[in-house]
C-alpha cells in the first residue's frame, strides 16, 4: 500500500534541496523525527543517487518513510536563442573566478534512468517539479508502491497533475526558495502560499491532500497552512542551518546574516528560482534568458568556483523569503519544534473561537 500522509507522526516535510543541501543523514534525521525526509535526485548521477538511498536506508529502519524528487524533463525555454549574448556577458565573472564558462546544452537530467531506479528500490513517495510526469509513469510507479506528488504553482497546473493520478499535489507559493516548480518557465506561478492553497483546493476539491511550500519558517506557519487546508507542510530553507545539511559555508553566513532580500532569477539557471540578493543576480537577472538547463551548464563552472572560494556574490543562494528565521539546530529538533509550536497554536485558536462571549 503506497503511503498516505496520515501516517506521519508530525505532518513535517524536508523540502529536497537538490544541488548541495540534501543529504542522505538530513532526510533520515526528519524522518526518523516523525516527520517526511526528502532526498535530492536532481543534477546527480543516477549512480549517486543510487549510493544516497542505500546510504539512507542504513540509517532509518524499514517502517521509517522517506521520499525523493525527480526533476520531470524539462521543456525547451523561449530563451534558448539568446544563451550565447547572454554568455557574453559572463566572461568577466568566468575571469574573475579563474575558470571557463560551461558548455550550455540540454538535458533531462537522465529522467528515465532515475524513474527506473526508484521503481526498482520501491522508494516510498517520488515527487516531481519542473513538470508534471505523465499518467503512465504516475501508474508505474504507483505498481512499484510509491506515492506520486507533484509541485504546482498554479490551478491548472493543479488539474494537470489531479488528471494524471497523482496522490498527492504540493502546493508551492511564490514566496518559495530555490527553483519555481512550475511546468512552463515562461508562466512560473506568481501566488502567494495561503491564496494557492484556496485556489488549488477550489479546482480539484477534496480529491488530494495537499502539501504546502513556501515562506513556511515556524510552528505557526504551519498551523496556518494546515488551518487553510494542507495535509503536512514542507519546509526547505528552516533545514538548510542543520548541521545535517551540506550548506556550503559561505551560503549558511548569507543565511545567518539575514541582511539582504531575496529576489526571483534566472541570472544562475536559466529557470526562475529565488534567492539571496548578492551581485551576481543583481548584475544579471535582466539579461538572463528563459533557457534551462542550458544557462545551468553555462554558468556551472563560475558557481562552483565561487562556491569553492567562499565569494557569497558569485553563486545562487536560494532562500525563501522568511530565511533570516533560519536556525542553526539539528534536523530532529526543528521537526519538533515547529510541531510542538504548531500544535499549541492550534489549540490556543480553537479555544479563542469557541469563546462566544
Amino acid at each position: 500500500m503506497a503511503f498516505a500522509l496520515d501516517r506521519l507522526v508530525h505532518p513535517i516535510v524536508q523540502a529536497p534541496l537538490a544541488g548541495g543541501p540534501s543529504t542522505p543523514a538530513l532526510a533520515a534525521a526528519v524522518s526518523g523525527a516523525g516527520g517526511l525526509g526528502f532526498l535530492a535526485a536532481g543534477y546527480k548521477t543516477v549512480e549517486a543517487v543510487h549510493g544516497d538511498l542505500a546510504e539512507l536506508r542504513s540509517l532509518v529502519s524499514a517502517r521509517v518513510p522517506f521520499g525523493i524528487n525527480l526533476f520531470a524533463p524539462p521543456g525547451h525555454g523561449t530563451g534558448a536563442a539568446d544563451v550565447a549574448a547572454y554568455a557574453d556577458t559572463l566572461r568577466g565573472d568566468a575571469e574573475r573566478g579563474g575558470t571557463a564558462l560551461g558548455e550550455p546544452r540540454w538535458d533531462d537530467d537522465r529522467y528515465a534512468e532515475k524513474l527506473d531506479l526508484v521503481c526498482a528500490e520501491r522508494v516510498p513517495v517520488v515527487s516531481f517539479t519542473f513538470g508534471c510526469p505523465s499518467a503512465g509513469d504516475v501508474r508505474r510507479l504507483r505498481e512499484a508502491g510509491a506515492a506520486v506528488w507533484v509541485t504546482v504553482t498554479t490551478a491548472d497546473e493543479a488539474l494537470a497533475a489531479h488528471a494524471t493520478g497523482a496522490d498527492a499535489l504540493i502546493a508551492q507559493g511564490v514566496e518559495a526558495g530555490g527553483h519555481r516548480g512550475s511546468s512552463d518557465d515562461a508562466r512560473p506561478g506568481d501566488i502567494g502560499l495561503l491564496s494557492l492553497l484556496q485556489l488549488v483546493r477550489a479546482a480539484v476539491g477534496d480529491a488530494k491532500p495537499l502539501v504546502a511550500t513556501g515562506g513556511i519558517a515556524t510552528g505557526r506557519a504551519v498551523a496556518a497552512v494546515l488551518t487553510a487546508g494542507a495535509a503536512a507542510a514542507q519546509l526547505g530553507t528552516a533545514f538548510m542551518l542543520c548541521p545535517e545539511a551540506a550548506t556550503s559555508p559561505a551560503h549558511r553566513r548569507a543565511i545567518e546574516d539575514g541582511d539582504e532580500s531575496t529576489a526571483l532569477t534566472r541570472a544562475f539557471t536559466g529557470r526562475a528560482a529565488r534567492g539571496i540578493s548578492n551581485r551576481f543576480l543583481r548584475e544579471h537577472s535582466e539579461t538572463a534568458p528563459s533557457a534551462y538547463p542550458e544557462v545551468h551548464h553555462l554558468t556551472a563552472p563560475i558557481r562552483a568556483a565561487a562556491r569553492q572560494r567562499g565569494d557569497a556574490d558569485g553563486f545562487n543562494l536560494w532562500a525563501g523569503q522568511t530565511y533570516p528565521l533560519a536556525e542553526a539546530m539539528p534536523a530532529a529538533d526543528v521537526v519538533v519544534q515547529l510541531a510542538d509550536e504548531a500544535r499549541a497554536v492550534l489549540a490556543d485558536t480553537a479555544e479563542r473561537l469557541g469563546d462566544s462571549g
